[in-house]
């Protein structure tokens, strides 16, 4: 016969045993009510300092998207080398790059196997900006002065073919490597023009008020509205793992157009990765670019074969390519979202 009191107790261990069974259990199945899953860690290589040009992706990263499909995404500057060598090594997955950047590099003696796989902006938006009192119009201009770059051969390449053009002697130039240095610190104190984004450092200018001469680079040449920046992978994450690639362009693009629609919120999104940065700075760049992530096309991220060829054409024909461009092995659209 079972007494109340070793009823009570066996009621109690049978308690006890179902606490300790759901307590158990609760983390697995929120897991799986959740819907949470083991999410891949990949890398994200930046081509310069964080700007309004990378909203989109830190925008992906706040908003989740990148979760959604099932990635946890570094962002990371470059070190020692720029975003296409460290991709192409396999450094990270993906990279921010340029056209010319691709062009030369899948051109060079030793070519490296990067793909552009993603336009950031439809049409180029960066040019060579000086202050007014350097009176620097053209590239005929550019002799006698001091360039501020990043050390890219690439860089060098652009300036050489551009002074050409306009018969101006590039060994009367000086170049000048100031990395990530502000613009319109270097061209007060160290330099006389630079290669700038107008997006980023050309709104600095107007919200500080300082006047400056840019040279939007297809208004020197209509072959230069080239994509930049873009995004780029390797030959070998395309081979192997096409699937990453749609479901990173697919948070990526939404990130993006998430920014195009709402400029001000995106840039606050920015601005939580970021908050070194100036809020107004960023807030006014980023209305700036919002119109021109996608300008006249109807579809994010997309590229046109057009656009590639006339682009290494003109760098073949100014001697600053070693071959042609085969540019169908140059960029793909094949993995952005339909």
């Amino acid at each position: 016969m079972i007494t109340k009191r070793k009823k009570t107790e066996k009621t109690g261990i049978i308690v006890l045993l179902i606490v300790l069974v759901l307590m158990l259990g609760i983390p697995a199945c929120q897991k799986g009510v959740s819907g949470e899953k083991e999410l891949q860690n990949i890398t994200v290589i930046l081509d310069w300092v964080p700007n309004t040009n990378h909203t989109g992706i830190y925008v992906a990263k706040e908003n989740g998207y990148y979760n959604d499909e099932g990635l946890e995404v570094e962002i990371i500057q470059p070190s020692e080398g720029g975003s296409a060598d460290l991709v192409a090594a396999g450094k990270g997955e993906f990279g921010i790059s340029y056209q010319e950047q691709v062009t030369y590099a899948r051109t060079a003696e030793n070519p490296l196997p990067i793909v552009a796989i993603a336009a950031i902006i439809q049409h180029n938006t960066s040019g060579f900006a000086s202050l007014v009192d350097m009176n620097i119009k053209t590239p005929a201009d550019f002799e006698g002065k001091i360039y501020g770059g990043w050390g890219s051969p690439m860089e060098e390449a652009m300036l050489k073919g551009l002074m050409e053009k306009y018969s101006a002697d590039y060994s009367k130039l000086e170049i000048v490597n100031i990395g990530a240095s502000d613009f319109l610190t270097s061209v007060t104190r160290d330099v006389d023009f630079a290669w700038i984004f107008y997006g980023w450092d050309g709104i600095k200018a107007e919200l500080e008020e300082i006047s400056i001469d840019f040279m939007l680079l297809q208004e020197v040449d209509l072959r230069l509205d080239f994509y930049t920046p873009l995004i780029i992978a390797s030959e070998a994450t395309i081979d192997e793992n096409p699937g990453l690639i749609e479901k990173f362009l697919r948070a990526t693009g939404k990130g993006y157009l998430f920014a195009i629609q709402n400029p001000e919120e995106a840039a606050q999104l920015f601005l939580l990765d970021n908050s070194e940065l100036d809020q107004e700075m960023v807030i006014a760049s980023q209305k700036y670019l919002s119109g021109h992530y996608m300008g006249d096309s109807t579809k994010w991220g997309t590229m046109e074969k057009s656009i590639w060829d006339a682009f290494s054409n003109w760098m073949f024909e100014n001697n600053l390519l070693q071959g042609r461009l085969e540019s169908d092995m140059a960029f793909t659209n094949e993995f952005l979202p339909q």
